[in-house]
């Protein structure tokens, strides 16, 4: 991965940004360790030394009782660092922490310095998230399973919502149904994340056979989103599965169309809102979550504070506030056609729809990329419930509410 030379700073915030990309090391605040996943041998590195970072933790932080249960106990945490991307989808990080809600809301509860790390995809922050150099992350749900899975439930806990819906499979023009997808090559932003399991898993659904190591019927190749851009307005990607903004560019920018809108996939039957599927959540690490509670609750109240601020805000402000956002986390603006068409296909909540996720884990059980597991214990929606002042938020039977 690659890291800015020198920390951005955030304007009117005070706190420090560093940028970060799936192809380095996720964890690249320690020095001289690096992370390159190519293709073929991306799965080994997910999995094994993954599965390793998530062990460790694990050992350290033995049974950690939830925040909740510590309310009462621990201490503010000097530090929050939190990992987020450049997405439009990571919207409610965006807005928490360019205009200032995360870190007043954390300043309020004794914890005075805020640092941010920005990453491509989830896989990545999961790393970093392992190894120490963040607390906490917004990323989306698929990652965080592997997580959860992988350390027997030590790892991580799900601790609110941020965004649902925006993610597309766009493809090249002349491609209008999934049989002509045989043979190609599509995109997806890293291995394991939560677009490329929906990707395999639709393609399975269509008969076709992938794997981690990009070998099979279709061709998927794991690729940094701006990268993607690139390679399809040059013809070496016949498409992606994407996450907003990026679905949106590829159509507006390099004449892409949708062949399959996420959303079309989920009926509700699992999370009683049709068309709602998770698409970033909030999690912490479970050991930071034991040992400073009220940091934990001043991030959720920050994680609140935005989502409201999204639903209340007019399209002129909200369009302008996320671009902002977007040119501190990704140093680029959008065009407001871009922005607007990904804005309206995503719906911010904090609400993370945890009955989604029995058939995320199955869908990446599945297409290989993680395993089968017992997931009762992910959430820990207590502190959400408390502090949001919204109706109850569902844990699903998989943690507490």
């Amino acid at each position: 991965m690659t890291k800015s030379p020198t920390p951005d700073t955030q304007a009117d915030t005070g706190q420090k940004s560093v940028r970060i990309t799936a192809e380095t090391d996720a964890a690249s605040a320690k020095r001289g360790r690096g992370l390159k996943i190519g293709l073929g041998a991306a799965v080994v590195v997910l999995l094994a030394a993954g599965a390793a970072l998530a062990t460790a933790n694990a050992n350290q932080t033995a049974s950690q009782p939830s925040q909740s249960a510590v309310a009462q106990t621990g201490t503010p945490a000097a530090q929050l660092k939190l990992g987020y991307f450049g997405n439009v989808t990571h919207a409610p990080a965006l807005i928490g922490v360019g205009q200032g809600l995360i870190a007043d809301s954390l300043k309020a509860a004794g914890t005075n310095s805020l640092t941010t790390q920005i990453f491509n995809a989830g896989p990545a922050a999961i790393e970093a998230l392992n190894a120490g150099a963040i607390d906490a992350a917004y990323l989306g749900p698929n990652p965080a399973i592997n997580s959860f899975v992988q350390s027997h439930g030590e790892s991580i806990s799900v601790i609110a919502g941020a965004a649902a819906g925006g993610a597309q499979l766009v493809v090249k023009p002349e491609i209008t149904s999934a049989d002509q997808l045989k043979g190609k090559t599509l995109a997806s932003p890293q291995l394991g994340g939560t677009q490329d399991v929906a990707l395999r898993a639709w393609l399975a659904k269509q008969g076709f056979k992938t794997t981690p190591n990009g070998t099979g019927d279709v061709t998927i190749n794991p690729t940094d989103n701006a990268q993607t851009l690139k390679l399809f307005q040059s013809g070496k990607l016949d498409g992606a599965w994407l996450p907003e903004p990026w679905a949106s560019r590829l159509v507006l920018q390099a004449g892409a169309h949708v062949l399959v809108d996420e959303k079309s996939l989920w009926d509700g039957s699992q999370t009683g809102k049709p068309g709602l599927f998770p698409t970033t959540i909030l999690i912490v690490n479970k050991k930071f979550a034991a040992e400073h509670p009220q940091t934990v609750e001043a991030l959720v109240k920050g994680d609140v504070a935005a989502v409201n601020w999204l639903n209340k805000a007019s399209q002129a402000e909200k369009e302008k506030a996320v671009n902002d956002g977007l040119k501190a986390a990704a140093g680029q603006e959008l065009p407001n056609d871009v922005i607007d068409r990904a804005l309206a296909n995503i719906t911010f909540s904090t609400d993370p729809l945890a009955g989604a996720y029995p058939k995320l884990l199955q869908d990446g059980v599945d297409v290989g990329v993680t395993k089968t597991a017992d997931l009762h214990g992910l959430f820990d929606l207590t502190t959400l419930n408390r502090v949001s002042g919204q109706p109850k938020v569902s844990a699903a039977g998989l943690g507490q509410d």
